[in-house]
Protein backbone atom coordinates (compact mmCIF):
# COMPACT_ATOMS: atom_id res chain seq x y z
CA UNK A 1 0.00 0.00 0.00
CA UNK A 2 1.17 3.30 -0.63
CA UNK A 3 -0.07 6.55 1.20
CA UNK A 4 1.00 10.08 1.06
CA UNK A 5 -0.87 12.61 3.66
CA UNK A 6 -0.63 16.31 2.89
CA UNK A 7 -1.34 18.98 6.03
CA UNK A 8 -2.55 22.22 4.05
CA UNK A 9 -1.09 25.50 5.27
CA UNK A 10 -3.58 28.37 6.43
CA UNK A 11 -5.96 29.32 6.09
CA UNK A 12 -7.80 25.64 5.27
CA UNK A 13 -5.31 24.39 8.60
CA UNK A 14 -7.86 25.60 10.82
CA UNK A 15 -10.68 22.72 9.28
CA UNK A 16 -8.86 20.37 7.80
CA UNK A 17 -7.00 17.34 9.31
CA UNK A 18 -5.16 15.55 6.65
CA UNK A 19 -5.75 15.29 2.59
CA UNK A 20 -4.60 12.14 2.32
CA UNK A 21 -3.84 10.21 -1.58
CA UNK A 22 -4.04 6.10 -1.24
CA UNK A 23 -3.07 3.47 -3.79
CA UNK A 24 -3.60 -0.39 -2.90
CA UNK A 25 -3.32 -3.84 -4.28
CA UNK A 26 -6.80 -6.12 -3.91
CA UNK A 27 -7.05 -7.02 -0.12
CA UNK A 28 -7.90 -10.75 1.62
CA UNK A 29 -10.91 -9.53 2.51
CA UNK A 30 -13.87 -7.96 0.23
CA UNK A 31 -15.23 -5.27 2.78
CA UNK A 32 -13.76 -2.99 5.85
CA UNK A 33 -16.13 -1.36 8.99
CA UNK A 34 -15.81 2.03 9.56
CA UNK A 35 -16.02 3.17 13.05
CA UNK A 36 -17.31 7.05 13.73
CA UNK A 37 -15.32 9.23 15.28
CA UNK A 38 -17.47 12.29 14.61
CA UNK A 39 -15.81 14.17 11.73
CA UNK A 40 -16.36 14.29 8.02
CA UNK A 41 -14.77 12.58 5.55
CA UNK A 42 -14.64 13.75 1.77
CA UNK A 43 -13.17 10.74 -0.67
CA UNK A 44 -13.14 10.42 -4.39
CA UNK A 45 -12.37 7.00 -6.21
CA UNK A 46 -9.98 7.21 -9.03
CA UNK A 47 -10.09 3.35 -9.76
CA UNK A 48 -13.75 3.22 -10.05
CA UNK A 49 -16.56 5.66 -10.68
CA UNK A 50 -18.46 3.30 -7.94
CA UNK A 51 -18.02 4.36 -4.12
CA UNK A 52 -20.56 1.77 -2.70
CA UNK A 53 -21.27 2.39 0.87
CA UNK A 54 -23.26 -0.30 3.34
CA UNK A 55 -24.94 0.97 6.03
CA UNK A 56 -28.04 -0.49 8.86
CA UNK A 57 -27.63 -2.89 11.59
CA UNK A 58 -26.72 -5.80 9.66
CA UNK A 59 -25.12 -3.65 6.93
CA UNK A 60 -27.02 -5.13 4.52
CA UNK A 61 -28.22 -1.96 2.81
CA UNK A 62 -25.91 -0.87 0.03
CA UNK A 63 -25.65 2.68 -1.76
CA UNK A 64 -23.43 3.73 -4.36
CA UNK A 65 -22.17 6.75 -5.20
CA UNK A 66 -20.68 8.07 -8.36
CA UNK A 67 -17.18 9.39 -8.26
CA UNK A 68 -16.70 10.75 -4.63
CA UNK A 69 -19.20 10.87 -1.47
CA UNK A 70 -19.19 12.93 1.96
CA UNK A 71 -19.41 11.06 4.70
CA UNK A 72 -20.73 13.02 7.41
CA UNK A 73 -20.41 13.23 11.11
CA UNK A 74 -20.87 9.68 12.23
CA UNK A 75 -21.94 8.04 15.54
CA UNK A 76 -22.87 4.83 13.95
CA UNK A 77 -20.49 2.50 11.95
CA UNK A 78 -20.85 1.53 8.17
CA UNK A 79 -18.61 -0.58 5.89
CA UNK A 80 -16.60 0.12 2.54
CA UNK A 81 -16.03 -2.51 -0.35
CA UNK A 82 -12.30 -2.41 -0.37
CA UNK A 83 -12.25 -4.25 -3.95
CA UNK A 84 -13.36 -0.69 -5.68
CA UNK A 85 -11.01 1.51 -3.77
CA UNK A 86 -7.95 0.55 -4.89
CA UNK A 87 -6.95 4.23 -6.08
CA UNK A 88 -8.61 6.54 -3.67
CA UNK A 89 -8.05 10.40 -2.58
CA UNK A 90 -9.82 12.46 0.29
CA UNK A 91 -10.17 15.04 2.80
CA UNK A 92 -10.54 14.52 6.98
CA UNK A 93 -11.87 17.29 8.72
CA UNK A 94 -11.41 18.35 11.76
CA UNK A 95 -14.60 18.21 13.89
CA UNK A 96 -16.64 20.86 12.45
CA UNK A 97 -14.06 21.70 9.93
CA UNK A 98 -16.41 20.27 6.90
CA UNK A 99 -19.12 23.24 7.56
CA UNK A 100 -17.41 26.31 5.12
CA UNK A 101 -17.29 23.70 2.06
CA UNK A 102 -20.79 22.55 1.91
CA UNK A 103 -23.21 25.17 2.70
CA UNK A 104 -25.43 23.28 5.19
CA UNK A 105 -26.05 22.50 8.16
CA UNK A 106 -23.92 19.12 9.31
CA UNK A 107 -26.61 18.24 11.32
CA UNK A 108 -28.56 17.68 8.00
CA UNK A 109 -25.33 15.27 7.12
CA UNK A 110 -25.26 13.06 10.42
CA UNK A 111 -25.12 9.87 9.67
CA UNK A 112 -25.52 10.29 5.91
CA UNK A 113 -23.27 9.81 3.14
CA UNK A 114 -23.78 12.26 -0.07
CA UNK A 115 -22.74 12.52 -3.32
CA UNK A 116 -19.99 14.90 -3.85
CA UNK A 117 -22.38 15.93 -6.58
CA UNK A 118 -25.27 16.28 -4.99
CA UNK A 119 -23.33 19.09 -2.33
CA UNK A 120 -21.36 20.68 -5.17
CA UNK A 121 -22.49 20.37 -8.42
CA UNK A 122 -22.22 17.63 -10.92
CA UNK A 123 -20.49 19.88 -13.19
CA UNK A 124 -17.55 20.93 -10.21
CA UNK A 125 -17.55 17.37 -9.02
CA UNK A 126 -16.81 16.06 -12.14
CA UNK A 127 -14.61 18.74 -12.82
CA UNK A 128 -12.41 17.66 -9.72
CA UNK A 129 -12.37 14.03 -10.32
CA UNK A 130 -10.59 14.57 -14.11
CA UNK A 131 -7.98 16.60 -12.80
CA UNK A 132 -7.10 14.36 -10.41
CA UNK A 133 -7.31 11.71 -12.94
CA UNK A 134 -4.54 14.32 -14.90
CA UNK A 135 -2.66 14.87 -11.80
CA UNK A 136 0.76 13.52 -11.93
CA UNK A 137 1.65 12.62 -8.45
CA UNK A 138 -0.22 12.23 -4.65
CA UNK A 139 1.28 16.17 -4.00
CA UNK A 140 -0.50 17.03 -6.98
CA UNK A 141 -3.71 15.21 -6.44
CA UNK A 142 -3.25 17.13 -2.66
CA UNK A 143 -3.04 20.46 -4.40
CA UNK A 144 -5.94 19.97 -6.41
CA UNK A 145 -8.41 18.69 -3.32
CA UNK A 146 -6.77 22.35 -1.88
CA UNK A 147 -7.52 24.13 -4.49
CA UNK A 148 -10.88 23.06 -4.80
CA UNK A 149 -11.55 23.44 -1.05
CA UNK A 150 -11.00 26.91 -1.44
CA UNK A 151 -12.70 27.34 -4.37
CA UNK A 152 -15.86 25.46 -2.55
CA UNK A 153 -15.56 28.37 0.65
CA UNK A 154 -15.77 31.20 -1.51
CA UNK A 155 -13.37 32.94 0.90
CA UNK A 156 -15.75 32.57 3.69
CA UNK A 157 -13.53 30.25 6.12
CA UNK A 158 -14.88 30.72 9.52
CA UNK A 159 -16.86 29.65 12.46
CA UNK A 160 -18.55 30.44 15.57
CA UNK A 161 -16.39 31.24 18.00
CA UNK A 162 -18.44 29.36 20.88
CA UNK A 163 -17.75 26.37 18.49
CA UNK A 164 -14.00 26.65 18.25
CA UNK A 165 -14.00 27.30 21.73
CA UNK A 166 -15.59 24.08 22.90
CA UNK A 167 -14.48 22.00 20.69
CA UNK A 168 -10.92 23.15 22.53
CA UNK A 169 -12.64 23.02 25.85
CA UNK A 170 -13.49 19.03 24.69
CA UNK A 171 -10.40 17.61 23.19
CA UNK A 172 -8.19 19.65 26.20
CA UNK A 173 -10.48 18.15 29.18
CA UNK A 174 -9.09 15.15 31.17
CA UNK A 175 -12.84 14.11 32.13
CA UNK A 176 -15.92 14.74 30.10
CA UNK A 177 -17.12 18.46 30.68
CA UNK A 178 -20.61 19.48 31.38
CA UNK A 179 -22.72 21.01 28.32
CA UNK A 180 -24.08 23.69 31.13
CA UNK A 181 -20.70 23.78 32.06
CA UNK A 182 -19.24 25.28 28.65
CA UNK A 183 -22.25 26.87 27.51
CA UNK A 184 -21.83 29.04 31.02
CA UNK A 185 -18.26 29.83 29.78
CA UNK A 186 -19.14 30.70 26.29
CA UNK A 187 -21.83 32.97 27.33
CA UNK A 188 -25.01 31.27 25.74
CA UNK A 189 -27.81 29.44 26.90
CA UNK A 190 -27.42 25.55 26.69
CA UNK A 191 -30.60 25.56 24.17
CA UNK A 192 -28.46 28.22 21.70
CA UNK A 193 -25.61 26.15 22.23
CA UNK A 194 -26.14 22.87 21.25
CA UNK A 195 -28.25 24.36 17.96
CA UNK A 196 -24.75 26.32 17.09
CA UNK A 197 -22.55 23.45 17.75
CA UNK A 198 -24.63 20.72 16.11
CA UNK A 199 -24.77 23.30 12.78
CA UNK A 200 -21.18 23.35 12.40
CA UNK A 201 -20.26 19.82 13.89
CA UNK A 202 -23.32 17.82 13.04
CA UNK A 203 -23.21 16.23 16.29
CA UNK A 204 -25.14 17.96 19.72
CA UNK A 205 -22.38 18.56 22.18
CA UNK A 206 -23.16 15.20 24.65
CA UNK A 207 -23.37 12.78 21.38
CA UNK A 208 -19.58 14.18 20.57
CA UNK A 209 -17.80 14.00 23.77
CA UNK A 210 -19.08 10.20 24.26
CA UNK A 211 -17.96 9.59 20.38
CA UNK A 212 -14.33 11.42 21.51
CA UNK A 213 -14.67 9.22 24.68
CA UNK A 214 -15.02 5.92 22.34
CA UNK A 215 -12.37 7.13 20.49
CA UNK A 216 -9.77 6.88 23.21
CA UNK A 217 -11.19 3.48 24.35
CA UNK A 218 -9.93 2.76 20.67
CA UNK A 219 -6.10 4.29 21.00
CA UNK A 220 -5.80 2.51 24.13
CA UNK A 221 -6.82 -1.00 22.77
CA UNK A 222 -4.74 -0.40 19.86
CA UNK A 223 -1.66 -0.06 22.19
CA UNK A 224 -2.34 -2.92 23.47
CA UNK A 225 -0.41 -2.60 26.71
CA UNK A 226 -1.68 -5.22 29.84
CA UNK A 227 -5.31 -4.71 28.40
CA UNK A 228 -7.66 -4.75 31.19
CA UNK A 229 -11.50 -3.71 30.29
CA UNK A 230 -12.79 -2.65 33.58
CA UNK A 231 -9.44 -0.52 34.21
CA UNK A 232 -10.53 0.91 30.34
CA UNK A 233 -13.74 1.63 31.67
CA UNK A 234 -12.75 3.61 34.82
CA UNK A 235 -9.93 5.43 32.82
CA UNK A 236 -12.69 6.65 29.92
CA UNK A 237 -14.79 7.95 32.09
CA UNK A 238 -17.71 5.16 31.79
CA UNK A 239 -19.88 4.09 35.11
CA UNK A 240 -18.46 0.54 34.67
CA UNK A 241 -17.62 -2.51 32.87
CA UNK A 242 -21.20 -2.92 31.31
CA UNK A 243 -21.56 0.69 30.59
CA UNK A 244 -18.60 0.39 28.70
CA UNK A 245 -18.86 -2.50 27.07
CA UNK A 246 -22.55 -1.18 25.73
CA UNK A 247 -21.27 2.21 24.67
CA UNK A 248 -18.72 0.49 22.12
CA UNK A 249 -21.21 -2.20 20.63
CA UNK A 250 -23.27 0.60 20.51
CA UNK A 251 -20.42 2.61 18.26
CA UNK A 252 -18.69 -0.64 16.27
CA UNK A 253 -21.53 -3.14 16.01
CA UNK A 254 -18.82 -5.62 17.98
CA UNK A 255 -17.33 -6.12 21.48
CA UNK A 256 -14.26 -4.56 22.25
CA UNK A 257 -12.47 -8.36 22.03
CA UNK A 258 -13.42 -8.80 18.34
CA UNK A 259 -11.85 -5.42 17.87
CA UNK A 260 -8.71 -6.17 19.36
CA UNK A 261 -8.51 -9.51 17.46
CA UNK A 262 -9.65 -8.15 13.76
CA UNK A 263 -8.81 -4.12 13.68
CA UNK A 264 -5.96 -3.11 11.41
CA UNK A 265 -3.53 -0.06 11.62
CA UNK A 266 -5.94 2.50 11.01
CA UNK A 267 -7.79 3.09 14.35
CA UNK A 268 -11.25 3.03 12.68
CA UNK A 269 -11.24 0.78 10.15
CA UNK A 270 -11.88 -2.96 11.06
CA UNK A 271 -11.75 -5.84 8.42
CA UNK A 272 -14.99 -8.04 7.38
CA UNK A 273 -14.26 -11.53 6.18
CA UNK A 274 -17.66 -11.61 4.54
Amino acid sequence: MRSYHYKPPPPLDRFVHVIWCMEQEPTPHPRERLLPDGSVELVINLHDERVPVYTGGDLDRCEVFRGGVVAGPHSQFFAIDTATELNVVGVHFKAGGAYPFFKLPSGELHNLHVGLDALWGRVAAGEVRERLLAAASPHAKARVLEQALLAAAGGVLDRHPAVAFALNAFHEAAEARKIGEVADEIGLSPRRFIEVFRKEVGLSPKLFCRVRRFQKVLALISAGRGLDWAEIALTCGYFDQAHFIHDFQSFSGINPSSYLADHIEHLNHVPMHR
